[in-house]
């Protein structure tokens, strides 16, 4: 079982920057390094999207076309903490964020087990 509780969000106007964290809740750090971590995004009226994810040892990262270049996922195993570096914001990157953990998959093709509660990013012009 793991519990993902994200923090960080907020507004900001365009051209700004946030840091988003997740903590997981896990038995063990050992336990925290078999998920692969990822963020994603839902936006008012539309589907939840893939945004970035990181592999278990985070030697491999991958991002939406979207925000390459904008945004950055990183994690500390030894504090179950995933994180998303987000400069440069965009009006459309206004949507709620979630934190998500999948032990299979990597990428866009993550099909999560575990969810966090999302968190809110606003984005003013």
């Amino acid at each position: 079982q793991v519990q993902l509780v994200e923090s960080g969000g907020g507004l900001v106007q365009a051209g700004g920057s946030l840091r988003l964290s997740c903590a997981a809740s896990v038995r063990t750090s050992r336990t925290f390094s078999r998920y692969v971590m990822g963020w994603f995004r839902q936006a008012p009226g539309k589907e939840r999207e893939f945004v970035t994810a990181i592999s278990w040892s985070g030697g491999s990262t991958s991002y939406v076309d979207s925000v390459k270049g904008r945004f950055t996922i990183s994690r500390d195993n030894t504090k179950n903490t995933v994180y998303l570096q987000m400069n440069s914001l965009k009006p459309e990157d206004t949507a709620v964020y979630y934190c998500a953990a999948d032990p299979r998959a990597y990428g866009s093709v993550m099909k999560p087990d575990y969810w966090g509660q999302g968190t809110q990013v606003t984005v003013s012009s």
